[in-house]
């Protein structure tokens, strides 16, 4: 058999093997659930934002603080274990694209587009996951700052010169991710994971929404360089930090509440990704 020939056999064999986990009916269910949690999250994390613009109640603008103020809520601990469950569940199809192969792409042989689909699925798994660890803390009425948590880390890496490369390091691929955010908006190719035809109001979604939460993310590599170069660990603060330092700059409030509806567009994209995103 040639090898190209075989290459494709394998390629097959491993798409359909994918497909098989992904389309199982209870595992699709609870990973499409998955979107529905993460959408929660993003609402939560705009709607802290723009409290801290208008001067509100203080809160981390980011997942924790966002679980957080769901777990405050009536039933909110029930939502964060069955969140938490979801986003496993969602972590468990990304490894599985990972290992095997995206089934959404059936007619995509090239080598290099398939290596980059597994190490972006591979990521996913790993975000999903740490979601997933998250909503179970504070579903048992544990939890912390995810911002205190980065400023930890930062802190303790910065006291060696491989700890210091590892962040700026880790800083220009948070930077390229939070870039490749913008990128997706602007050029709409999140349409590539869809179903079906889309509305203009799922693509105005998914193409601010995108634009936004890369801009977010991007600013929060950004942070963790000037903590390196001013060797101030606490300036490196994860998302919170950077929707806070946004909103000190001046227009602060303006920009801060333009992040946080942002942010709430991505999320209410995300409940569109339940419903038609390919599996």
């Amino acid at each position: 058999m040639p090898h190209s020939t075989a290459s494709r056999s394998s390629y097959e064999n491993s798409s359909t093997a994918a497909g098989r986990v992904a389309q199982n009916s209870i595992f699709e269910r609870f990973a499409r659930a998955g979107f529905v949690m993460s959408g929660i999250v993003h609402l939560f994390i705009g709607y802290i934002a723009i409290r801290i613009a208008l001067g509100g109640t203080p809160g981390s603008a980011d997942q924790s603080g966002a679980m957080a103020e769901l777990a405050a809520k009536p039933g909110g601990g029930f939502a964060l274990w069955a969140g938490g469950v979801a986003f496993a569940l969602m972590a468990l199809w990304r490894l599985a694209e990972t290992v095997l192969g995206s089934s959404s792409r059936p007619d995509d042989d090239s080598k290099k587009s398939e290596a980059v689909n597994r190490v972006k699925a591979f990521s996913l798994a790993v975000v999903y996951f740490a979601f997933a660890v998250s909503a179970f803390n504070f579903a048992r009425g544990g939890g912390g700052s995810s911002s205190a948590q980065s400023t930890g880390i930062t802190a303790r890496m910065m006291q060696s010169s491989v700890g210091t490369i590892a962040l700026v390091v880790g800083a220009l691929i948070i930077i390229g991710v939070g870039g490749y955010h913008v990128y997706k908006g602007a050029s709409r190719n999140f349409l590539d994971d869809l179903e079906g035809s889309t509305s203009d109001l799922v693509r105005w979604l998914g193409t601010v929404g995108y634009i936004a939460k890369g801009l977010a993310i991007g600013a929060a590599g950004v942070l963790v360089i000037v903590a390196v170069v001013r060797s101030e660990p606490g300036e490196a603060g994860g998302l919170d930090g950077a929707l806070k330092t946004l909103g000190a700059q001046p227009y602060g409030v303006a920009l801060l509440i333009a992040a946080g509806l942002g942010i709430i567009t991505y999320g209410f994209y995300s409940f569109a990704m339940a419903r038609d995103a390919k599996m």
